[in-house]
C-alpha cells in the first residue's frame, strides 16, 4: 500500500479500531467497515478455552465485508494458543492478535492478559508456537508496563524477548497496567499516557512495527502520533462518534474522499438489519453499535431515543427507520 503523494509505503496497520469486550463484535464491524475501507479491525477478545471446547462458529463467523480483520486470542498456553491460531487461518482471518494488555481479574484468573508482560519468554513461546503453525501475521497488543514498574528497560526488553521469538508487530497501549486496586476502566485512565516510551520502541526496533494505542481521539492527534510510530490504534473515540472514521481513508490513507453520507450508512444498517432479522439477530442487537453516527447533528439525541426505544423493538427495522426521520411532532409513541 502506497502513499501517493509521499511514495512510500504505508503500515497494513497504519490506521486500526481497537478490540473492546461487548463492543467490537460482528453488528460493529460490518458498521464501521461502511466508513472505513481501510481501517483494520479487531475481534473481541476470544480466550483460548472459549474456542477449544465452545461453540467455535458463534465466536469465530464473521461477514466478509469485515476484512482486513483480526482475531484476538486470550491465553497463555503455547500448544492451546496454536490450535486456536490454526482455527483462526482456517476461518480466513487476517492475523491473529495475542492479548497482553486486559487487567481484568477474570483474565489474571486465566493467567493470560496484561500479567503475561511478566513473562516475556511464555509469550515469545506461545508467539512461536503459533507462527509456527500458521501463516497469517502473529501480533501482540500489551501496555507499557505492569503495577510500579515503569522504567523503559521493562517493556523494551519484553518486546526484544518476543521480537525473537519471530513477532514483527506490536501494538502498544500506552498506559501501565494496574493488576490490583483498579478496575478495567480505571485502567484506561488513571494510569498516565506516556507516548514518548511507545516512540522510543520505534526508534530502538526500528525493523518491527509499532502501533501506539489509548486516548487518541482527533486527527490531529492522530497525526501527530505517525510522525513517531507505524500506525495507531483507536478505541472509544471510534466507537462513540463513529463518523470520524469516515475521513481516515483519504486522510491517512491518500485515497480519493470517498462519496459517503450518514444517511447512506444508515440505510445500509437497516438493509444488514433486514438481513440478520431472516437469520434471527433483532435489530436492536445490530444498531446498538451506530447509536453515534449522527453525534454533535441537530436532532441526533431524538434519533438515538428511536433507535434505542425499547417500545419500536417488534417494528421491522426500516419502520423504526422512518419514524428516525419524521418530524418531532408527527412521532406518536
Amino acid at each position: 500500500m502506497h502513499d501517493q503523494q509521499a511514495g512510500t509505503v504505508l503500515s497494513p496497520w497504519r490506521l486500526s479500531v481497537a478490540p473492546m469486550l461487548d463492543w467490537t463484535d460482528a453488528h460493529c464491524r460490518y458498521f464501521h467497515r461502511l466508513l472505513s475501507r481501510r481501517a483494520r479491525l479487531y475481534t473481541e477478545m476470544v480466550t483460548t478455552g472459549a474456542l477449544l471446547h465452545g461453540d467455535v462458529a458463534r465466536h469465530l463467523d464473521f461477514n466478509a465485508e469485515e476484512h482486513p480483520l483480526a482475531l484476538q486470542l486470550g491465553g497463555s498456553e503455547p500448544a492451546e494458543l496454536a490450535a486456536c491460531a490454526k482455527l483462526a487461518e482456517r476461518w480466513c482471518y487476517d492475523e491473529v492478535n495475542l492479548n497482553c494488555g486486559c487487567p481484568s481479574e477474570r483474565v489474571q484468573r486465566g493467567a493470560f492478559g496484561a500479567c503475561l508482560m511478566a513473562e516475556p519468554q511464555l509469550v515469545a513461546d506461545g508467539v512461536k508456537a503459533m507462527r509456527d503453525a500458521v501463516s497469517i501475521p502473529v501480533t501482540v497488543k500489551h501496555r507499557i508496563g505492569i503495577d510500579r514498574i515503569e522504567s523503559y528497560d521493562f517493556v523494551r526488553d519484553f518486546v526484544g524477548t518476543v521480537a525473537e521469538a519471530g513477532c514483527e508487530v506490536f501494538i502498544v497501549h500506552a498506559r501501565n497496567a494496574w493488576l490490583q486496586g483498579l478496575s478495567p476502566k480505571e485502567n484506561r485512565e488513571i494510569p498516565p499516557l506516556r507516548y514518548e516510551l511507545v516512540h522510543r520502541l520505534k526508534r530502538e526496533f526500528p525493523q518491527l512495527v509499532i502501533c501506539v494505542n489509548g486516548g487518541i481521539a482527533t486527527p490531529e492527534q492522530i497525526g501527530a502520533q505517525l510522525e513517531h510510530v507505524d500506525g495507531v490504534m483507536v478505541g472509544r473515540e471510534a466507537y462513540h462518534n463513529p463518523w470520524s472514521l469516515a475521513e481516515w481513508d483519504a486522510r491517512f490513507f491518500g485515497e480519493a474522499p470517498a462519496a459517503l453520507s450518514r444517511e447512506a450508512v444508515e440505510a445500509a444498517m437497516v438493509e444488514y438489519c433486514e438481513r440478520q432479522a431472516a437469520l434471527g439477530v433483532p435489530w436492536a442487537r445490530v444498531m446498538r453499535h451506530a447509536l453515534g453516527l449522527y453525534n454533535g447533528l441537530p436532532g441526533a439525541r431524538r434519533w438515538r431515543q428511536v433507535w434505542s426505544d425499547h417500545r419500536l423493538k417488534g417494528l421491522p427495522p426500516r419502520e423504526v427507520h422512518a419514524i428516525a426521520h419524521r418530524r418531532p411532532e408527527a412521532v406518536t409513541a
